[in-house]
């Protein structure tokens, strides 16, 4: 299932971002938790856009840093008013004060709410150069939280030891979501393949076909940076969604049909 991340398009107002998924044929919306948009934190406004657009919410995305057990408290709020299947955290930041909403607690209330909790990888940033940003984030560590992770394929560690086909490998059947995206040089973020005029520096195409092969039968999320995807046109945002819709398509659902 191919979900659109409203992180691809702040900018915009959730509305637009339902319309544009609703027109691409997306199954449905992950909602990024932003600090700074009212609306992503308001349910029963994310509620009625769902039912107006007949497209579920079926993901939310946790903010990456400033995570208190309050603030979660309210995440899984929003998780059962919108009946959501998934919740993407992050490792506890550095500045993150409070962490007793992580580790154990986590599992109970996935096994109690029967719920994905998903811990993801993040970009490899360190404090002086020594000092991890976000505590036990190695992929080997998030695997064992909950036992469901999400990928997401930017921030991985991209040297002669790991690449994203062997990231997927150590988490193996822990990824429940992806988040989906390419790179090239400095620039992140960007959308696969021909998208932005040259080729995947990412071996995209293998990766979904091996997701493809092994069964895989969670999400790929589209996220994207605002600019990749051509937020303030209108136009461009559509061709880019229907773009990429159809390379998935192309490369996961079709592989092998």
């Amino acid at each position: 299932m191919l979900l659109l991340s409203t992180a691809s398009l702040t900018g915009y107002g959730l509305h637009r971002i339902f319309d544009f998924a609703k027109k691409a044929g997306y199954t449905g919306i992950d909602v990024s938790l932003g600090m700074m948009n009212f609306d992503l934190w308001d349910e029963d406004y994310i509620y009625e856009l769902s039912k107006t657009f007949k497209l579920p919410v079926l993901s939310l995305t946790a903010p990456s840093k400033w995570m208190s057990k309050k603030k979660f408290e309210k995440i899984l709020m929003i998780a059962k008013k919108l009946e959501v299947q998934m919740i993407t955290i992050s490792p506890p930041h550095l500045t993150d004060k409070d962490t007793s909403w992580f580790g154990a607690p986590l599992a109970k209330l996935k096994r109690d709410m029967h719920i994905s909790i998903c811990v993801q990888n993040v970009e490899p940033k360190f404090l002086f150069f020594i000092i991890p940003e976000y505590r036990n984030a190695t992929l080997s560590q998030i695997k064992t939280v909950t036992g469901d992770t999400t990928l997401d394929i930017l921030w991985v560690d991209s040297s002669s030891s790991m690449d994203i086909l062997k990231a997927q490998q150590i988490l193996g059947s822990s990824v429940k979501n992806i988040f989906f995206s390419d790179k090239k040089g400095m620039q992140r973020g960007i959308l696969p393949g021909w998208a932005g005029g040259w080729i995947s520096h990412l071996p995209l195409e293998s990766f979904l076909m091996k997701l493809k092969a092994t069964g895989y039968a969670g999400y790929v999320t589209l996220k994207v940076s605002p600019k990749a995807i051509g937020v303030g046109n209108a136009e461009r945002v559509e061709q880019n969604l229907e773009y990429m819709k159809s390379y998935y398509e192309k490369h996961f659902e079709n592989f092998n049909a």
